[in-house]
């Protein structure tokens, strides 16, 4: 069995589905087998007219690592085109999905991961949350659409700097430049009332499994 053959673990709560990336030990890396398995679990979920929302978060202080970088050091040009082709439109999905998309960002969010949150249509965090694009220090540069979704969500030149000094920036940076829109303390409750999730005896319940 792959080692990521439940990378991601998902729970229905009414009309809301939240997928956890569940791999913390390895950072929760996006490898080939996690795109698609998300895929898979996307596919099921979009037609449903019965989800009105879909939450991404993560487990421990990981959301997600992004690419694995062994995998792309396995790489040709032309494998590597697919790749990045792949990754782009399983993104482009998620922006284009009809539910409401959050990223309920619980800790490092790093490179292919930020890309993935950036196509969702709403992004919250939790207090220690990190944000960074390394590639620029590695010589490489994100092939999953971050690019063109970071200007235009936080405008040219802080995405040049984002990208450019591939710095660390923590949750108050990142609301400062527009990336999130609240930093909240779990965030996971914060994304399930933004889903329009109701709390019942005052708590927000909600129990994870595999699929």
């Amino acid at each position: 069995m792959d080692e990521d053959s439940h990378a991601i673990v998902t729970e229905v709560i009414g009309a809301i589905a939240i997928l956890r990336f569940n791999r913390p030990a390895k950072r929760n890396p996006l490898s080939l087998s996690t795109l698609h398995e998300l895929k898979s679990i996307l596919s099921t979920l979009f037609p449903r007219d019965d989800i009105d929302a879909i939450i991404l978060t993560g487990t421990s202080s990981m959301f997600a690592s992004g690419a694995d970088i062994r995998e792309l050091a396995q790489l040709d040009p032309a494998s590597a085109f697919e790749f990045a082709r792949f990754g782009q439109g399983l993104f482009q999905t998620i922006a284009d999905a009809r539910q409401k998309t959050i990223a309920a960002i619980n800790g490092y969010c790093i490179g292919g991961a930020l890309d993935l949150a950036l196509s969702c249509d709403l992004r919250v965090a939790s207090s220690d949350a990190v944000f960074s694009h390394p590639g620029g220090r590695l010589g490489i540069i994100t092939g999953w659409g971050g690019t063109q979704r970071l200007p235009r969500i936080i405008g040219v030149a802080n995405a040049l700097e984002f990208m450019v000094t591939a710095r660390r920036y923590n949750s108050v940076d990142a609301l400062r430049i527009g990336l999130i829109t609240h930093i909240s303390d779990p965030v996971l409750d914060h994304a399930l009332k933004l889903a329009g999730h109701k709390k019942e005896g005052g708590e927000i319940s909600a129990t994870f499994s595999h699929t």
